[in-house]
């Protein structure tokens, strides 16, 4: 419920006190003295659906800037007249709140802080992050999202759009594009100096540490978690959820990818800088175009008859920009995403025909100990590499005939040259002595290889 005092400017007076007639509101109206040019002050409660739409049939009957407006919340109100109008703004028996446009605007504009704050709150998220993705450790990313101020500039730009506010809009979007600049910026300058100081917990193939890997070659399910961002904080500024809690899931979108561009930046591997900033950049592009998607679905724009249409052309205009942005983008994701499907394949078959090798009269005393399929450093959109085999035993002599045989049942599975790579783990040696050496076979697929060992 709200509670609402207008100050009526004058020659208004009566155009206002016939629409609350007519709407049914019970209100309290007083005379205006300070001499500001407004002829009364009315102040009634109203059906928080109420709001906008009694908003807009002031503004059409000319009440528009020059009133002065204050929405404030009611904890109860009790009267029978108001309870009326309550269920006659419930639609159906649904008295859920939805709060107005001219309060929504209000809202995102509070939930930007200042630039200032802005800044320096996103300059320590990031050094937070770009520790916490060196060190491998994931509390330590989860807490630079809790601090990264990121929410209110994502629902501000899409807010902007469908009421209309062009200084929000453009505010949003400066806030954001800035926004991931300077995490960008001061993951390369903490980066950097980590690197000189010899702090390399992965040595120079930095992206083989688990928080980055995944975010320099990442998959289309990248986009779940950005669209169910946008459309979550929508459903927090509109319904009254938790805007904290939101935020958090927004900053999870931006701030580790971004800190992992500035971090292989600082590595000097720019392939896999550019697919974390593919996902930078595909993540704000799903953020927004799924907050402005709900926001218009929900039926957030200017009702006014002048209104509609100068609103809606520039936010069907944002959203193919969003969307076909979008599209373009989200290739490389599809490419990662098949990859990820034909290793998880390959690494099935090629285990399959492991066991079914093993199983062999001849092969008998081996055992497999692990089928991996590794991926080359052509980042970001990478290919396999080779299939790797552990085996163990106590007789290095199979090992060429199990790669052979290996190697046939692998290259049944794949159309593209792939490298099949035998290891031999002696885990007894002649005489009972345990042993630790390791002999190596691979063969290429490719026609007329020759199989290579070491020790």
């Amino acid at each position: 419920m709200r509670y609402l005092e207008i100050a009526i400017p004058k020659g208004r007076r009566q155009a206002v006190l016939d629409i609350l007639e007519d709407e049914g509101i019970d209100y309290v109206v007083g005379d205006e003295t300070s001499g500001r040019g407004y002829a009364a002050v009315v102040r009634f409660p109203l059906p928080t659906r109420a709001v906008e739409p009694l908003l807009d049939r002031l503004n059409r009957a000319g009440i528009d800037d020059e009133a002065r407006v204050v929405v404030i919340n009611a904890e109860t109100v009790i009267s029978r007249s108001f309870d009326a109008l309550l269920d006659q703004y419930s639609h159906g028996g649904t008295k859920g709140e939805r709060t107005s446009r001219q309060v929504l605007r209000t809202r995102a504009d509070e939930l930007t802080p200042s630039f200032s704050i802005y800044v320096v709150m996103l300059l320590i998220s990031a050094v937070v992050a770009t520790a916490g993705l060196l060190a491998d450790s994931p509390a330590v990313v989860v807490g630079s999202m809790v601090i990264a101020p990121l929410i209110g500039p994502a629902l501000a730009a899409n807010v902007g759009i469908v009421t209309g506010d062009d200084k929000l809009t453009s505010t949003g979007f400066r806030y954001q594009v800035v926004g991931v600049a300077i995490v960008v910026a001061a993951s390369i300058g903490l980066a950097t100096l980590a690197r000189v100081a010899g702090l390399e917990p992965a040595g120079v193939d930095i992206v083989v540490v688990a928080e980055l890997q995944e975010r320099v070659s990442p998959n289309l399910l990248s986009l779940a978690v950005a669209l169910g961002a946008g459309v979550a904080g929508i459903l927090s500024l509109t319904r009254g959820f938790s805007e904290a809690i939101v935020g958090v899931m927004i900053a999870a979108a931006l701030i580790p990818p971004a800190a992992a561009v500035g971090i292989t930046v600082a590595w000097g591997m720019y392939g896999a800088a550019l697919g974390a900033a593919v996902l930078v950049t595909v993540n704000v592009l799903s953020i927004n175009l799924a907050a402005l998607t709900t926001l218009w679905i929900a039926g957030y724009r200017p009702q006014g008859l002048f209104e509609v249409s100068p609103t809606r052309r520039p936010t069907y205009a944002y959203a193919v920009v969003f969307g076909v942005a979008l599209l373009v983008l989200a290739a490389p994701l599809v490419s990662i995403t098949l990859l990820d499907f034909h290793t998880t394949e390959l690494r099935s078959s090629a285990t399959d025909e492991v066991d079914a090798a093993l199983e062999e009269p001849q092969f008998d005393g081996l055992e497999v100990d692990s089928v991996e399929v590794t991926l080359d450093d052509d980042y970001p959109v990478r290919s396999v590499d080779q299939v790797v085999v552990t085996v163990s035993g106590d007789d290095p002599g199979q090992i060429p005939a199990l790669s052979e045989r290996i190697h046939e049942g692998v290259a049944a599975h794949t159309d593209e040259p792939v490298v099949v790579e035998v290891q031999f783990v002696v885990s007894e040696q002649r005489g009972g002595t345990s042993g630790d050496r390791i002999d190596a076979f691979s063969r290429s697929v490719e026609q007329g290889s020759i199989p290579d060992s070491s020790l």
